[in-house]
C-alpha cells in the first residue's frame, strides 16, 4: 500500500461495527506496536481473547456472535489491480 491498510470488524445483524471492550473493533498499518513478519506480511487476529504477544494485532470478537469483517487498502498499489498479490485467507486456529 502506498498509504496504509485497516480491517475492521462488523456486526452481521446489526451491520456496524462490533460492540466490544476494544476502543474499535479494528488493526490498521497505522497502529503503533503491530507486530510484522519478516517477509513484510502481517498476521491480524480475531477472537474473543488476544493471543499472547500478538496484542496490537488482535480484534475482538463475542462468543457466538456473528460478524465479518472489510479490508480497506488506502493507495494500492499495481500488484493488486494486476492481481499478483491479494490478501490471505482467514484460517481457525487450534
Amino acid at each position: 500500500m502506498k498509504d496504509f491498510w485497516s480491517v475492521i470488524v462488523y456486526d452481521n445483524q446489526t451491520r456496524s461495527m462490533l460492540q466490544t471492550d476494544q476502543k474499535a473493533p479494528s488493526v490498521s498499518s497505522q497502529n503503533k506496536g503491530i507486530k510484522t513478519n519478516a517477509d513484510g506480511s502481517v498476521d491480524v487476529w480475531f477472537g474473543p481473547k488476544a493471543p499472547a504477544g500478538f496484542e496490537k494485532n488482535w480484534v475482538q470478537t463475542i462468543p457466538g456472535k456473528g460478524w465479518f469483517m472489510i479490508l480497506r487498502l488506502y493507495g494500492p498499489l499495481e500488484p493488486w489491480f494486476n492481481k499478483t498479490w491479494r490478501p490471505g485467507e482467514i484460517e481457525l486456529q487450534p
